[in-house]
């Protein structure tokens, strides 16, 4: 499902970007059971910054996010993660996953929307980022 217009803006890091890019155009993520589309749209307009100038509240690839579900209130941490790295048991989500896509990008306070494995939607808020490799001085992570 595309991202509308009116969800909040996004900040992807140069080098998040090129490596999901690479990811998402490699043949085998690009079959049913392939990247969620909205992945796409969040590449394509995300605002680019450098590893070394996001910001510390902007969720990156392996940062580790307490989200709190909009409806319950329920809270979880999550670990956005590569699709190899991926067990969503244990709160590893791949950036392609639709809860993945939703995450990426976003900064604590706004809100990830997408949509469940039984074709809801779903949405929580990002309470805090726990840990982000680049504030952690983890540039290449």
């Amino acid at each position: 499902m595309a991202i509308s217009s009116t969800q909040p803006s996004r900040t992807l890091t140069e080098l998040d970007h090129i490596r999901i890019s690479n990811l998402v155009r490699q043949p085998s993520w690009r079959t049913a059971a392939g990247p969620d589309p909205a992945i796409d749209e969040v590449i394509e307009v995300a605002d680019l910054v450098s590893s070394y100038d996001v910001a510390p509240n902007v969720v990156t690839m392996y940062s580790q996010v307490l989200i709190a579900d909009t409806r319950t209130g329920e809270q979880r941490k999550l670990t956005l993660c590569y699709p190899h790295d991926a067990e969503p048991a244990a709160g590893f989500v791949s950036v392609l996953s639709p809860a993945g896509a939703g995450l990426l990008g976003l900064s604590v306070g706004q809100v990830a929307s997408w949509t469940t494995p039984q074709g809801g939607r779903t949405s929580a808020k990002i309470v805090e980022l726990l840990f982000q490799p680049e504030d952690s001085g983890d540039y290449l992570l």
